[in-house]
């Protein structure tokens, strides 16, 4: 057989292969490879005259090329009908009703406060937030807690710089209204803050404090005790009753704890209250002169009383949950719930 008879048999068997095979890289390994069929016949040109290895080196390339174009055209048959059965694959009936999506809620701390603030807002309270990473002076000077203080080392601050820290309370909010405006004052500040305590049932780093302030001519304990009898009626219900009991505060002056009679019982007594018929809620009382000094309002004319309140610990009460953890835990389960 010559060499040109060769060259078509290996065209007419490469052809067959492609029939049948669809493995096209061996079937190029095998004809067109280093080690090919093709590359053989190239490799014996010595034995063509001088005068016919032009039309043989023609020949061979005539011959790749019709090879090399038809794997081409079958890799490209193959990728369109990979195509074709992905897109049938993937179709999608538009007649098909469309799945619901699932709708979130907010979360229950969210719920907490959105509606601590819509009471306060009723009683013509204002909502002021500031800077969650505060200067010292505004989370402890300005508030009658100068360096040294041993109140300071009850609130646990975790701190950026000498001067600079995550607020521990959001009272930095209020020395800033009152250093910005002139009484009267009335305004709620909530928000996020920080002290290095452990986590565990009733503690956690991070949690929500609502505080309020009021600052006006003639403001005295009455008026704070009336705003917090009538929040706790809206919070814990109608027949809800509120007392204070003697505390110290560095910045208030009368300072007190404040309890209201058990949501559970009644104020008879039970798990929930402990047997004693009250729970405390939150600390108050009347804004300590100092405090109005250094946010340059005159303590002889004015007056004014501020309480703060742990959002979570409202948000426990309010739902009957007894593990503070379980709000920031994530658990779908726990958050469907409200």
């Amino acid at each position: 057989m010559d060499i040109k008879e060769q060259l078509e048999q290996i065209k007419n068997n490469a052809m067959e292969m492609l029939k049948n095979n669809e493995d096209l890289e061996s079937i190029r390994v095998k004809f067109l490879g280093k080690k090919g069929e093709l590359t053989a016949v190239l490799r014996s040109m010595g034995q063509v005259s001088p005068e016919d290895r032009p039309l043989v080196g023609k020949h061979v390339n005539e011959v790749r090329e019709a090879i090399e174009q038809a794997i081409e055209s079958k890799k490209a048959s193959f990728m369109e009908k990979a195509m074709q059965v992905k897109l049938m694959a993937e179709t999608i009936d538009v007649t098909e009703p469309g799945k619901k999506p699932e709708m979130g809620h907010r979360h229950p701390i969210s719920q907490t406060e959105e509606m601590l603030v819509d009471i306060f807002v009723g009683m013509g309270f204002s909502v002021v937030e500031g800077p969650e990473i505060e200067y010292d002076y505004y989370n402890f000077e300005a508030l009658n807690l100068p360096k040294n203080h041993p109140a300071r080392d009850t609130q646990d601050t975790f701190y950026i710089t000498d001067n600079i820290l995550l607020r521990s309370q959001t009272s930095p909010v209020q020395v800033r209204t009152m250093e910005n405006t002139k009484p009267p004052i009335r305004i709620i500040s909530p928000g996020r803050v920080y002290r290095a305590d452990p986590a565990d049932a009733t503690h956690s780093p991070i949690f929500h404090q609502m505080e309020g302030l009021v600052v006006d001519k003639g403001i005295t304990m009455g008026d704070l005790k009336g705003v917090l009898e009538l929040f706790a009626k809206k919070v814990f219900g109608e027949n809800t009753k509120i007392r204070f009991r003697p505390h110290h505060f560095p910045f208030t002056e009368p300072s007190a704890e404040v309890d209201v009679s058990c949501w559970e019982c009644g104020g008879k007594g039970c798990r929930v209250c402990k047997g004693e018929g009250w729970v405390e809620i939150l600390g108050a009382g009347m804004v300590h002169p100092f405090v109005l000094k250094n946010c340059g309002i005159d303590p002889d004319v004015y007056s004014g009383f501020a309480f703060g309140m742990g959002i979570e610990r409202i948000a426990l009460s309010r739902f009957g949950i007894d593990d503070l953890r379980l709000f920031y835990e994530n658990d779908e389960r726990f958050l469907k719930q409200f």
